[in-house]
């Protein structure tokens, strides 16, 4: 009998580019002091020493936003999750310079992730800073913001956790603020159907700076997890 297989859709491409040799050496030197496997994932109170907030961002780029983040909250733990081996050289080279030891690091897929390693009630927050957009219509099925995702991640976050977006991509802003709207067990911090200002917490970064010089309209999306789903 034939099997029919499916190809998994997945919301990134690993678009490796150029990879520095300081951030290669990066990776030799500094990656067993930050980067962990998915199943070091089940005892977090482990893995940082410690027991702290919890916050994970997916797909942090080059870290900036991270490495900030991290170094302002060291009462913090933080979770890392990139697939693109230039950015994960390049934020342990910012938290080497800033000797910040709050940041664990994961190169998979967050979707994976979520599903099979991390435990239920774990997260006191999740960022999603400037997912790709996927723009063009028929690779919108691409996006990581889509029903089934908010939904399982409801169940990584704690009672009165945040999910944090943001997007300088109008399009997408306006489907996820959809998706967030229709999923059970969400409050708008903006309230309905508003996006919120940007808070301070999130860094403004160099990529958003250029974004903003160039007339993008960034906006931030802050959801609240309520007791039901």
């Amino acid at each position: 009998m034939s099997r029919e297989l499916h190809r998994k859709i997945r919301s990134f491409v690993r678009r490796e580019g150029r990879i520095t040799r300081a951030q290669q050496e990066a990776l030799a030197r500094l990656g067993d002091s930050y980067i962990i496997s998915e199943r070091d994932l089940y005892d977090l109170d482990d893995v940082f020493r410690r027991r702290a907030p919890r916050v994970l961002e997916i797909g942090f780029g080059m870290g900036d936003a991270l490495a900030v983040m991290a170094q302002s909250r060291p009462h913090v733990d933080y979770l890392g999750i990139e697939v693109h081996r230039p950015g994960i050289g390049s934020l342990l080279l910012k938290l080497e310079r800033d000797a910040v030891d709050n940041v664990r690091i994961v190169c998979a897929d967050a979707v994976e992730i979520l599903s099979h390693y991390l435990p239920d009630a774990s997260l006191d927050a999740v960022y999603l800073y400037f997912p790709d957009p996927w723009p063009k219509k028929r690779h919108h099925k691409r996006r990581i913001v889509q029903p089934a995702f908010a939904s399982m991640l409801w169940r990584k976050l704690k009672a009165g956790g945040v999910f944090h977006m943001a997007t300088d991509w109008d399009d997408y802003a306006q489907a996820m603020l959809a998706v967030m709207e229709a999923t059970p067990g969400y409050e708008n911090a903006a309230g309905s159907g508003a996006f919120s200002p940007r808070p301070l917490e999130r860094p403004l970064t160099k990529f958003e700076r250029r974004g903003r010089g160039l007339g993008h309209m960034v906006r931030d999306l802050v959801f609240i997890r309520t007791d039901q789903q």
